[in-house]
């Protein structure tokens, strides 16, 4: 099998089971399709581990499975409860006309009328989006190296265009060719990530969590694709998300100016241990991303959450 069979681009229908999916993307011209190219890693070297060190994967794998279980069984029970409120009553149907439509079998909620911060903060967030990465502008090239120096503090910054890129999960020996779907903000995503979170950050670069597959997915080129999986879940390439979960957002939004990229490190964290629980390797990537969406959206129709930090799944990140 040659690399080009290999290669294999996430289409809309890929990430929500949805096929020739079009929308308007005028203004979100950074945000096309992501692509999550093959590319091979060589096998990290074996290190001399100790019983106790073995001992404490096993206990920090058992918790990590242990809290995503929980995460979803909270999600889960949730939904159930919906199904029986919402479900089949036609007494709440009458009373409730405007709470929920229908569009192409999904459930959609109508937006209420937002507030002013709500519309400050989801303009402020689609101007983000529209920003494509531009490998020509210094402040992104500097962005470029500024993730470099977050994920390898101890290590000298190679050259924008360098073999040792890949090291960081980029296809190729240049950075800039990978953000065709993801435009500049999925950057500012993983720097934020970074930043904000640096144990979680640093256990997902390293792949230290759990049993790996021989073949890993590519950590950076798995965040482009988690940054555009949000946009669409999310319904942000729309004028005003009309979705369960876009209209759920923008209530967490208002709480939380940086929602978004919060959402992203819970997404990437989340999707990291369905890859160790569904013994993942590299073809199954896109399965995996769909099983993560599944379970975000799951979580964001919990109604006493006022927060993104209070969403179940906030609890496997690590500061």
């Amino acid at each position: 099998m040659t690399s080009r069979t290999l290669r294999r681009r996430l289409h809309h229908g890929d990430v929500d089971g949805k096929r020739n999916e079009k929308y308007d993307a005028s203004g979100f011209e950074g945000l096309s399709e992501p692509l999550l190219g093959s590319h091979e890693y060589s096998d990290r070297s074996s290190e001399v581990r100790t019983l106790e060190d073995i001992w404490d994967d096993e206990r920090k794998k058992q918790q990590l499975h242990w809290t995503l279980l929980f995460s979803q069984l909270i999600a889960q029970w949730a939904q159930w409860i919906a199904n029986i409120v919402f479900g089949s009553g036609a007494l709440f149907g009458r009373l409730l006309p405007f709470s929920m439509t229908t569009h192409n079998g999904k459930n959609h909620r109508v937006a209420p009328p937002l507030s002013l911060l709500q519309e400050e903060r989801l303009r402020n967030l689609k101007q983000r989006l529209e920003v494509p990465f531009d490998g020509s502008r210094v402040e992104h090239q500097d962005a470029l190296k500024r993730l470099w120096r977050l994920a390898y503090p101890d290590r000298e910054l190679p050259p924008l265009k360098s073999e040792l890129w890949k090291d960081m999960g980029w296809q190729g020996t240049d950075p800039s060719t990978d953000f065709r779907g993801g435009g500049f903000v999925s950057l500012e995503n993983l720097i934020f990530f970074a930043q904000k979170y640096p144990e979680s950050f640093h256990r997902l670069l390293y792949k230290k969590d759990g049993q790996r597959a021989e073949w890993e997915y590519p950590f950076a080129v798995a965040g482009i694709n988690i940054s555009f999986m949000l946009v669409q879940m999310l319904d942000l390439q729309s004028g005003k998300p009309s979705s369960s979960a876009g209209i759920r957002f923008l209530e967490l939004l208002e709480n939380d100016e940086m929602a978004f990229d919060n959402l992203f490190c819970i997404a990437f964290q989340l999707m990291d241990a369905q890859w160790l629980a569904k013994r993942a390797s590299y073809m199954d990537f896109n399965d995996v991303l769909k099983s993560t969406r599944s379970q975000l959206e799951r979580e964001l129709e919990l109604e006493d959450t006022s927060s993104v930090k209070e969403l179940p799944a906030y609890n496997l990140l690590r500061r």
